[in-house]
């Protein structure tokens, strides 16, 4: 009995290439093989399958390939047992065949009237045969059915007249360069564990999933970016954002990342992460702006303003700590601030205060390329959420462009405790769910992060994360990186 065709995996996605100059190729999962030359199309197809019956028994169950030749394409569901099923098949359009033309040139004249004498009526037996058996091809739809063992070889007649002199292909047309990727295997879970005891096994389809989130995290881009992370009300999670997007992005990327706390008194971003050797902010930067943006100050200057984080790779801009100090910053110090940061940073992820109105706020905002709108499943924070979304869709031109295309991270409620029972965890997790679907049709990307301890308290440090939160804000930066 055959196999439903939806009941055979799509995975792992393998196709099948057989091509008109001689060679052919099975890609399993990205990760191409070469096929055996053969003496014909046919003879290349059946070693083509003959790796694929090889691909179904390693996996013991039939799998999908698509098929690409000259003739056509399709999709076959291949056994292990060596059976094969045919899906669907669309020939390719019909390429007329070399004719013999009607007065033979002098040259090849005497080769044709050896065989077929001119006189003589056409042969019945074997161009018979060759016409059947050309005829049954072109209204064929199996795809790829093996040659028989016990085919015979085609007369020479037939081969005499239907070969035309070989048409010489343009250098320009082919390549000796590879040009499926190298697939690597698999890593984690049971596959990578296999892997390493020498039975190589592809990723899964999670881990393929990671690998494109920490592709897009660590491209480069051509000139600075910078990340506004917002949202009007505090405890909105706004500065572990900050921090867990700087960390993985300075990580991934290896771009020079600074953190910057734009609070326009004083913030908490010097709160939650690591501090230098002294105790400069943002002020003193604006002061020696002048010196900083010289042609002749070297870049490492700027250490002498910034916090390193030693385990994260980035670096933070602090805020005003003086406690007696009436400062608040305004548009033209955000000016000055930005321009020395992006001469000597390529990434600024900007932390904000509460104040959608004011200066330093505003400004921030005319800097930006990526807006993040962090928010913890508590419906206050997400109606502050969306009113600042709503304010920058309301001012139109570049504000609103940023909102539409926003990302919004929705943090499971930090008042979640391990120790809550399974009914209340349910609740936390459907709320964060709730609120999630309820930003998607405005923004650009919607990221849920989980509940973590290592987020409520203290300095924030990446590897403290548990390895689902890491996970999870891995797929956040990468949601923001895709904005860049």
């Amino acid at each position: 009995m055959g196999t439903t065709p939806t009941e055979v995996m799509a995975f792992p996605n393998i196709r099948a290439i057989v091509r008109d100059n001689g060679t052919a190729e099975v890609i399993v999962a990205g990760n191409s093989r070469i096929v055996p030359a053969g003496d014909s199309v046919q003879e290349l197809r059946n070693n083509a399958l003959a790796l694929i019956v090889g691909e179904a028994r390693t996996l013991q169950r039939p799998v999908r390939v698509r098929i690409e030749d000259p003739e056509g394409h399709g999709e076959l569901i291949v056994h292990p047992d060596n059976k094969f099923e045919s899906v669907s098949y669309e020939p390719a359009p019909a390429r007329r065949r070399a004719e013999a033309p009607e007065t033979t040139p002098a040259s090849v004249a005497p080769a044709v009237i050896g065989t077929v004498p001119a006189p003589a009526p056409e042969p019945a037996a074997a161009p018979a045969t060759a016409t059947a058996t050309a005829t049954a091809a072109s209204v064929d739809a199996r795809p790829w059915p093996p040659a028989p063992a016990t085919v015979p070889p085609e007369p020479q007649t037939a081969a005499v007249v239907e070969e035309a002199a070989p048409t010489r292909r343009s250098l320009k047309e082919t390549s000796f360069l590879v040009s499926a990727p190298v697939l690597e295997p698999a890593t984690q879970g049971w596959r990578g564990t296999l892997t390493r005891l020498g039975l190589r096994m592809d990723p899964s389809e999670e881990e393929l999933s990671e690998r494109e989130d920490v592709r897009t995290v660590s491209q480069h881009w051509p000139g600075p970016r910078t990340i506004a992370v917002v949202n009007r009300k505090g405890g909105a999670n706004k500065t572990p954002t900050v921090v867990m997007l700087s960390a993985i992005l300075a990580r991934y990327s290896g771009a020079a990342t600074v953190a910057w706390d734009n609070n326009e008194s004083q913030g908490t971003l010097g709160w939650r992460t690591e501090k230098g050797a002294h105790a400069r902010s943002v002020l003193d930067l604006i002061d020696a702006s002048t010196e900083l943006l010289s042609p002749s100050t070297n870049a490492a200057e700027i250490a002498k303003f910034v916090h390193h984080q030693t385990a994260d790779k980035f670096d933070v801009l602090r805020s005003d700590e003086n406690e007696e100090g009436d400062h608040e910053v305004t548009a033209e110090e955000v000016d000055i601030a930005h321009q020395v940061l992006t001469r000597y940073y390529r990434l600024v992820v900007m932390d904000s205060g509460n104040t959608a109105r004011a200066a330093n706020w505003r400004r921030m905002i005319d800097h930006t390329n990526q807006l993040v709108v962090p928010v913890t499943a508590i419906e206050d924070r997400a109606e502050a959420a969306r009113l600042t979304l709503q304010t920058l869709e309301s001012r139109g031109g570049h504000d609103a462009e940023l909102a539409r295309n926003a990302v919004v991270i929705v943090s499971e409620s930090t008042d979640a405790k391990r120790s809550m029972s399974g009914d209340a965890l349910k609740r936390a997790k459907d709320e964060a769910q709730r609120i999630a679907d309820g930003f998607a049709p405005f923004v650009r990307a919607v990221v849920r992060i989980p509940y973590d301890p290592a987020l409520v308290n203290g300095p924030i440090r990446y590897e403290a994360l548990q390895s689902a939160t890491q996970r999870a804000w891995l797929a956040a930066a990468a949601a923001v990186a895709a904005g860049f």
